[in-house]
């Protein structure tokens, strides 16, 4: 009996031509840990990510930091929604999962990294690479050359995080050339740090107002730029400050999304987003 393929030659040609990019992860696929009321992550890494790498999100209601050292400092607790998130991502086949929130790896203090890694892979229970996102800045400082950073962080950081944020790139052999806190704009001056996001202030930010800001305020001294905080929007502007800086620009989520990139062995460049994503 003369067996009859289900579609012709013809046929199946159309359907080809017809597919449309769905974003599914054939390269590489990723995991966030992100504030549970923030949009700017998941917006930023999908507007870098090339074709063939997905992104996949798990949000956080946890203080700062999101793991919690114990009484005998032997290491670390995970919060309910992480834990909840390790067991979700453990069954994504992920390449590499990362908890993307600066502040927590500012504050968090000597060897909090290492004991988080270790504490969110015994609860994953997969071979994903995992990582943190102040982790990620550092090596991507260092990668880009950068010695000197002006270090450029969020309005809603307070003044406390603020001196950690640079303490933390002390510790870690860089020097900062200055630093500036975003000014939020008139309508915000008056709203004290922690509540500009409650009061919405996340969902309100100006990319125009930050280049211009970090443009007129980079010293002469400054071999590059951080931009500090995974929910601080900026990565539409980091082209455009290397053009008119003449130097390399290293943003919280690009640096973590180059960081993966290499780890899943995923070498495409990406262009538009800075020079970072354009190193091998």
């Amino acid at each position: 009996m003369r067996t009859i393929p289900l579609y012709s030659t013809s046929v199946a040609r159309e359907v080809e031509l017809a597919m449309r990019n769905d974003n599914w992860g054939t390269r590489a696929r990723f995991g966030l840990f992100i504030v549970g009321n923030e949009a700017v992550p998941e917006a930023e890494w999908w507007a870098m990510a090339p074709p063939g790498v997905s992104i996949h999100a798990a949000r956080v209601t946890a203080t700062s930091p999101w793991t919690s050292w114990r009484a005998d400092l032997s290491g670390v607790e995970l919060p309910e929604d992480m834990l909840r998130g390790c067991k979700q991502f453990g069954a994504m086949r992920l390449n590499a999962v990362v908890l993307a929130h600066t502040t927590s790896s500012v504050v968090g203090g000597a060897g909090w990294h290492e004991a988080t890694v270790s504490a969110i892979g015994a609860a994953l229970g997969t071979g994903a690479f995992i990582t943190t996102n102040g982790h990620d800045t550092i090596a991507a400082l260092r990668a880009s050359g950068i010695k000197r950073p002006f270090v450029v962080l969020p309005p809603w950081f307070p003044d406390g995080t603020v001196g950690a944020a640079i303490s933390y790139y002390r510790e870690h052999g860089f020097e900062p050339a200055g630093h500036l806190r975003m000014d939020p704009g008139p309508a915000w001056r008056a709203v004290p740090p922690g509540e500009l996001y409650p009061r919405g202030f996340g969902f309100e930010q100006d990319v125009d107002s930050l280049y211009a800001q970090i443009k007129a305020a980079c010293p002469p001294t400054a071999d590059g730029v951080q931009i500090g905080g995974t929910g601080f929007r900026c990565v539409a502007i980091i082209e455009a400050l290397e053009q008119a800086l003449g130097r390399p620009v290293v943003t919280a989520n690009q640096a973590s999304l180059w960081r993966c990139l290499r780890q899943a062995g995923v070498k495409t460049t990406v262009d538009g987003y800075g020079g970072l994503l354009r190193l091998g």
